[in-house]
């Protein structure tokens, strides 16, 4: 099961217990609630939901696990040769780190996938020994 949402002109492919990183909005707070209300392709297993561009009445839940998540450092540099000028400069991106939960999408058939583990084949070790 997963689905693919738009946040912030971003598309992002979610499934439930997944962790994303998207844009730092105002207000959000450890532990709350955000709800995803663009929902561009749904898959349960059984078939897809497509939007046309979004699927009407859809929500994925998600609860916040790190309102200020910091992203990775990019380092900027500008050199040019034989002029005696350089200039550096760094940017670090905050985004909120939050957790995917429920799916509620209007006609998704959900389909629970059975693992089904095989056995262990036994193998049988010869022992041989050397009577000489």
């Amino acid at each position: 099961m997963f689905a693919i949402i738009e946040d912030s002109g971003r598309q992002f492919k979610v499934a439930p217990g997944l962790e994303i990183a998207v844009d730092l909005r105002e207000g959000l707070e450890e532990g709350g609630d955000l709800v995803f209300d663009r929902i561009l392709l749904a898959n349960g297993g059984a078939g897809s939901v497509i939007g046309k561009p979004i699927i009407e009445g859809a929500t994925i839940a998600a609860s916040i696990v790190d309102p200020y998540f910091k992203g990775p450092k990019l380092e900027v540099q500008k050199f040019r040769r034989r002029k005696n000028s350089r200039r550096h400069t760094g940017h670090r991106q905050k985004y909120a780190l939050v957790k995917i939960g429920d799916f509620n999408v209007p006609g998704l058939e959900v389909v629970e996938e059975k693992v089904e583990s095989a056995p262990a084949e036994s193998v049988a070790i010869e022992e041989t020994s050397s009577d000489e």
